[in-house]
């Protein structure tokens, strides 16, 4: 979308400006993203009914909130799903012009424009999305890069580990797992209300099991949402186990994107991050489809997947769930030039999670 383009449309500055989790325990969850993930704390904020740690690492800013009444919605969401992601917020300029063109398309609202003084956005509005999720919209000063919810206290001292060699940017994409028979009404959710491009999709077939997949991206190209729903006439598989553990549509995964993978994964993995492996011969074939050379070696020994499309290379690798429903996880995605999502690749990453999820497979540390 042109520049002029995107000062009409209300929709079409729309980027991510943090995504909140809920959890059962806020300093076990924070740890985690810090001694694991490099994350640093940038924030805190509370309620009678909530305690909130905002984490930041690159430009990836996550939001972890514990629920302390039963009155605050995170209660009865972990409740129902376990540790999970809540809010995808949105950052646009103009929150009031972008609620009303949202809600003139059929945006469900979850809250009105609300004002807010003082640090921190200006204005904010709140809106579903799929399932229990939803987008928060934010509107902050001109020129702000980065900031924190309303109603947090920046920390006084940003605490936490040294990111460089990890080098996490950005949040690529968000991965949802939608119930049976919801894929076409979502992507159309997403097109009507929100201004989504439809930009790419896949049938994906292992053995007897089948899933289909959509994806739909802001007209920025800041937010890009991967559909996915089992295929009702295959076996079920790992997107059925998720509904099941999930109780419903939810996130499956974030992805990180690096600008150098293998480095990425080692980092991690030095610090305790478990991924999912890929057969050998996998590697073998690769080097016969992409002319990799010396990197081929390294991503055999990390595990990362690679692909290529019409604008260049793709590399990515998924971790290894450690929720206790084996929902959640995390995915680490290179790209040189790339901008597809590794079709080659979704049948390998689908296979990876489907032995690993039957335990036919190690993990790497």
């Amino acid at each position: 979308m042109s520049d002029s383009s995107k000062a009409t449309d209300p929709l079409g500055d729309l980027s991510i400006d943090y995504v909140e989790i809920y959890v059962e325990q806020l300093e076990d969850a924070a740890f985690e993203w810090v001694d694991r993930y490099a994350f640093t704390v940038v924030g805190t904020a509370g309620s009678a009914e909530h305690r909130s740690i905002a984490l930041r690492h690159g430009q990836i800013t996550l939001v972890l909130t514990q629920a302390t009444s039963d009155q605050h919605p995170a209660s009865a969401y972990v409740a129902a799903h376990g540790d999970g992601v809540a809010d995808i917020a949105l950052r646009t300029t103009d929150v009031e012009a972008a609620f009303a063109a949202a809600v003139a398309g059929g945006a469900r609202v979850s809250r009105r424009p609300t004002r807010h003084a003082g640090d921190g956005p200006r204005v904010t509005a709140a809106l579903e999305g799929f399932g229990d999720v939803v987008h928060t919209l934010v509107q902050r000063e001109a020129g702000e890069k980065q900031g924190l919810p309303a109603g947090f206290v920046p920390a006084l001292r940003a605490e936490g580990h040294r990111a460089d060699d990890v080098g996490l940017i950005d949040l690529d994409h968000v991965a949802v797992c939608l119930n049976v028979g919801d894929l076409d009404a979502t992507v159309a959710y997403y097109r009507e209300a929100l201004g989504f491009l439809h930009i790419f999709e896949e049938h994906i077939v292992v053995g007897r099991q089948a899933m289909e997949s959509k994806v739909v991206q802001s007209p920025s190209g800041s937010v890009t949402l991967t559909l996915i729903q089992p295929d009702p006439t295959a076996d079920p598989g790992q997107i059925d186990e998720f509904l099941k553990g999930h109780q419903g549509s939810g996130v499956q995964h974030l992805a990180f994107s690096s600008p150098d993978a293998v480095r990425s994964v080692r980092a991690l993995g030095r610090r305790g991050v478990g991924f999912l492996t890929t057969p050998s011969a996998y590697y073998d074939l690769l080097g016969e489809r992409i002319a990799l050379g010396e990197r081929l070696a390294d991503l055999r020994a990390t595990n990362v997947l690679a692909d290529e499309d019409h604008g260049g290379l793709l590399f990515q690798i998924f971790t290894a769930s450690t929720h206790p429903r084996h929902t959640l996880f995390f995915e680490v995605i290179e790209r040189q030039g790339a901008e597809t999502f590794g079709s080659s690749n979704i049948k390998a990453l689908y296979e990876a999670v489907e032995l690993e999820r039957t335990g036919q497979r190690g993990l790497r540390h």
